[in-house]
């Protein structure tokens, strides 16, 4: 597959996926800690969720191709021996912290949020985190460009 053509679907993702999650930093979450409401960041979760999981998906595919074509295959995931090793075991390892805090969230925070305001500084943490994770992820990728770090 085309190398650019794998770049241009990893960054619009990239742009779904850190967009989507600053727009419910910014835009939802200041919101529903005022009010104490979990149904907006339950209902924006909603919309967002079937969009933003493919987007995700579409980064982990293209990511995993791209590191192939630099020549970061599976044997060297965690070497960090190269300047390009480094960033793509370091994103790998922010995508581990991110499914980490993504099946917290799902299992753990979000049943009990439905009924119980007092965790949205719980799922606050969670989305701010996961915000903050894919706002490094897309800084480090962009190290690539410039022969890793």
């Amino acid at each position: 597959m085309n190398h650019h053509f794998l770049l241009i679907i990893h960054l619009l993702s990239a742009t779904v996926w850190v967009g989507g999650h600053l727009l419910l930093v910014f835009g939802h979450l200041p919101q529903a800690l005022k009010e104490k409401d979990p149904g907006i960041i339950l209902n924006y979760e909603k919309k967002y969720e079937p969009v933003g999981m493919t987007a995700l998906v579409l980064l982990v595919v293209t990511g995993i191709l791209m590191a192939y074509k630099y020549g970061v295959s599976i044997e060297y995931w965690f070497q960090f021996a190269t300047p390009v090793e480094k960033v793509v075991s370091t994103k790998l390892l922010l995508l581990f912290l991110t499914a980490a805090f993504a099946l917290s969230a799902q299992f753990r925070v979000i049943p009990k949020l439905k009924n119980n305001p007092d965790k949205l500084p719980e799922m606050a943490f969670h989305i701010l985190s996961v915000t903050t994770i894919g706002v490094l992820m897309l800084i480090f990728g962009s190290y690539i460009r410039f022969g890793g770090f």
